[in-house]
């Protein structure tokens, strides 16, 4: 009998243990342990659009804290100049895939550590303003765009739609310029229409009556992936840890915004400079969960049909070890 009971105490010990993870047994951590991670602050370049709201919503949620990792949003002006401060004013950068993968075949070592946004109906698109006559994508046959950088995104996209509607590409004049200048290039008939994401379209749709020409997310580019992270190869290699928790949160983060579309709306107003009766109207895209190779290799052969590369890049080649799909 008393072996009998030394078991049942035995045993009582071990659900004890179990439930409040307090012994140790098994390994087990009580949660409070520092993450085994190479650096535990990282600085993410941001710009004021759509695409980032998950980071927001991480922060709010305090999803990067929870994980051991202190992160700061550093906003930008331009893609660009953000993957030229990569090493040295930041960790990790947001850009679209355009001006990744044009850094990269600059020469610029880069690897992708995340994909933030997809495409949907109209969160990008060209837009004109409230008395023009251009109402279709086929109507001008010279039409003068406004895109933020004639080798991004805007140019790339506007190029491959209006070439479905007939319109010969070698046609088309680019004026580049910031999104936030657009609505009075449109207002004052510099353009004819302007290349804008959200929640640019938005905000020119209630402040001077823009309306849309034409979804840039169709035919050819329909549910075209437009933006991601990426860092440096140096700092990803040097930091192995370190990224891959990053991409489990944004994995989360990900993930939460695409289960709250309101709630992707709602932080617009923290950092796009809208109102909530603007926000509430921002199309919402696709947040993906993952890096995909073959959806990230459809960017990169359109840019290299449409000659914005010299040659075909392979975009497998940029992803962390391990991220096949």
């Amino acid at each position: 009998m008393a072996t009998r009971a030394h078991a049942l105490r035995l045993t009582a010990v071990l659900i004890t243990c179990a439930l409040t993870a307090g012994c140790g047994l098994f390994g087990g951590s009580s949660g409070n342990e520092t993450p085994d991670v190479e650096k535990t602050s990282l600085r993410i370049g941001v710009l004021p659009v759509v695409d980032v709201a998950p980071l927001r919503i991480a922060l709010t949620e305090k999803l990067f804290e929870k994980a051991g990792l202190s992160v700061t949003l550093v906003p930008q002006t331009s893609e660009s100049e953000s993957i030229k401060q990569l090493d040295t004013q930041l960790d990790i950068t947001w850009a679209t895939h355009v001006a990744l993968f044009r850094a990269v075949a600059e020469g610029t070592e880069l690897q992708l550590q995340g994909e933030a946004y997809q495409a949907g109906q109209n969160s990008m698109a060209l837009v004109a303003s409230a008395t023009s006559d251009y109402n279709d994508p086929a109507k001008k046959a010279a039409p003068t765009i406004a895109v933020n950088s004639d080798t991004d995104i805007g140019a790339l996209t506007t190029r491959a739609v209006l070439d479905t509607a007939g319109v010969e590409k070698q046609k088309i004049k680019f004026k580049p310029m910031p999104f936030g200048e657009m609505e009075g290039a449109l207002t004052s008939g510099q353009v004819d229409a302007a290349f804008m994401i959200e929640p640019f379209i938005t905000k020119a749709q209630r402040k001077i009556g823009a309306k849309i020409v034409t979804d840039t997310a169709r035919g050819p580019t329909l549910d075209f992936p437009m933006s991601g992270y990426a860092s440096s190869k140096k700092f990803a290699d040097a930091n192995p840890k370190t990224m891959k928790v990053f991409r489990d949160v944004l994995r989360k983060a990900q993930q939460a915004a695409a289960n709250n579309k309101l709630g992707v709306q709602d932080s617009l107003t923290s950092y796009a400079d809208v109102d909530q009766p603007t926000a509430a109207l921002v199309s919402v895209g696709t947040f993906p969960l993952g890096l995909n190779p073959i959806r990230l290799q459809r960017v990169a052969d359109m840019m290299d049909t449409e000659d914005v590369l010299t040659g075909r890049l392979d975009v497998q080649q940029l992803l962390p070890p391990g991220t096949t799909s």
